[in-house]
């Protein structure tokens, strides 16, 4: 410190840990050109107006029908003679259980029946009658695999490519890329089951480390589906717009002041957002103005049914508006059926089956699908091996992430197709295996994106989907 109280530069130099030899380790860095890029400071704007892909897209939408817990392959869309022959017998190959407590190698084959249908003569279960009508639009996959045992870890991987948590969803990358054809609705909807969020909750439509703009938004399976969409009644018409107008002027106002908040600016989107929604969710939501033949077709009158195949009457209805994601979730463990199989299973499959064929033969009907990609699945299947031995009332199969089966139709993919295949057993994905990272970049790939290509800077790295140089486009199974 010099003799007016402040400090040199060689006295901050001497008692700093930086040092000199700090900085000559710099300038030796800045030589060899290893230091990194500097952070480019100048603020990024976000919003969800549409924007043109890199190259010609297949699609602009998409539908994904989630199956949270784990639909069973065998016993749904994967039949197996060998493993028909040796019911009962002892699985002697290397297997890994989740729930060893409860774990046998005692091999069960399916109880139900598969028969082939349509022209292409895929075989399908006799649990999915509905499903089976639609065959010749769909590509289905047998060889699905992600790896992980666990639901949290597997639901991370199909949803937003890596198996920790805290990443953006497919959905999030999506809207980030293509924005919406819609502002009068949100880019990405979540439509949730009403017997409880999925596992992992509100993280199933999570913008991660995006910007906060690309967040899903949840939606209810009972009115009010979107809650506070009505003003209160001393602020409709002029009150309210006169209101608003206001507040858009302050909040433009303190965006300049702030203009790398995204998060912020994310907040004033949404309210802007929320004004245009009182008209066009409220029209969007209400299926009321259906034809009879359409209503008839979904089964939304179904006491059984009904409840999803609403819920898939509203995702094609927000699809035909400009919305570019929608997701129908299935209650927390529903298709989980570590016990109870033999009841569990037939009532999974009557809740979705129906409404899920009538999605796909609707959107055909009216053109939509050429252009939609819609999916069915969960994040993994089951185990060929019986779990809770004690009988039919309690007998059923641990998970099951090294072979299971999803399916999606349009949007660019094959109709009336099978690809991959796994073992005699129904055990591992053993040909042309699709792993999470390839699914997700061949969604990209249709909508018109490399995988490795659309990237968000974060911390100075650039973050995709995939974050995996080995994914690849499944093009055989696209048109």
């Amino acid at each position: 410190m010099n003799r007016n109280g402040c400090y040199t530069r060689r006295h901050f130099l001497a008692q700093s840990g930086f040092g000199l030899s700090s900085l000559g380790a710099l300038w030796l860095l800045q030589q060899e050109k290893l230091l990194g890029k500097p952070v480019d400071l100048v603020p990024q704007h976000f919003d969800t107006l549409p924007k043109v892909p890199p190259f010609q897209p297949r699609a602009r939408a998409m539908i994904s029908m989630f199956m949270q817990g784990g639909p069973s392959q065998i016993d749904l869309f994967d039949p197996k003679p060998e493993l028909d022959k040796r019911n009962g017998q002892k699985f002697t190959g290397e297997i890994k259980f989740d729930d060893a407590a409860n774990a046998s190698t005692k091999l069960m084959a399916s109880p139900w029946r598969f028969k082939k249908h349509g022209q292409s003569g895929i075989e399908v279960s006799e649990l999915l009658p509905y499903f089976s009508q639609i065959v010749d639009d769909v590509t289905l996959i047998r060889g699905m695999q992600t790896g992980v045992s666990n639901h949290d870890q597997s639901i991370n991987a199909m949803q937003t490519g890596g198996i920790l948590g805290g990443r953006p969803t497919a959905g999030s990358w999506l809207t980030y890329a293509l924005g919406s054809e819609s502002q009068e609705l949100p880019a990405y909807v979540a439509l949730t089951d009403p017997r409880g969020l999925p596992v992992r909750g509100v993280g199933n439509w999570s913008q991660g480390w995006l910007p906060s703009l690309y967040q899903g938004t949840a939606v209810r399976s009972a009115e009010p589906r979107m809650a506070n969409l009505d003003p209160a009644p001393h602020l409709r018409g002029a009150a309210q717009s006169q209101y608003l107008d206001f507040l858009g002027e302050l909040n433009r106002a303190h965006l300049a002041r702030h203009p790398a908040e995204s998060d912020l600016e994310a907040r004033i989107s949404s309210y802007a957002l929320a004004g245009r929604l009182q008209v066009a969710a409220k029209e969007a939501l209400d299926i009321r103005g259906e034809s009879e033949a359409t209503r008839k077709m979904y089964g939304v009158d179904d006491p059984e049914s009904g409840e999803f195949a609403t819920r898939c009457l509203i995702a094609r209805r927000l699809i035909e508006r400009g919305v570019r994601f929608v997701q129908l979730f299935t209650g927390n463990q529903t298709w989980d059926h570590h016990k109870g199989i033999f009841k569990g299973l037939p009532s999974a499959c009557k809740y979705v089956d129906r409404g899920a064929a009538a999605l796909v033969m609707d959107l055909k009907e009216r053109g939509l699908l050429d252009s939609t990609v819609v999916h069915w699945g969960g994040e993994m299947g089951r185990l060929p091996v019986i779990e809770y031995d004690g009988g039919r009332d309690v007998v059923g199969r641990d998970h099951n992430t090294y072979g299971f089966s999803m399916w999606l139709a349009g949007g660019g993919f094959k109709a009336g197709v099978v690809h991959g295949e796994t073992d005699e057993f129904g055990h591992r994905a053993v040909k042309d295996i699709v792993t999470h990272h390839d699914y997700h970049a061949t969604l990209l790939h249709l909508f018109g994106f490399d995988h490795a290509k659309l990237t968000f800077q974060r911390n100075g790295s650039a973050m995709a989907l995939t974050d995996n140089k080995e994914a690849r486009v499944v093009s055989e199974i696209l048109t």
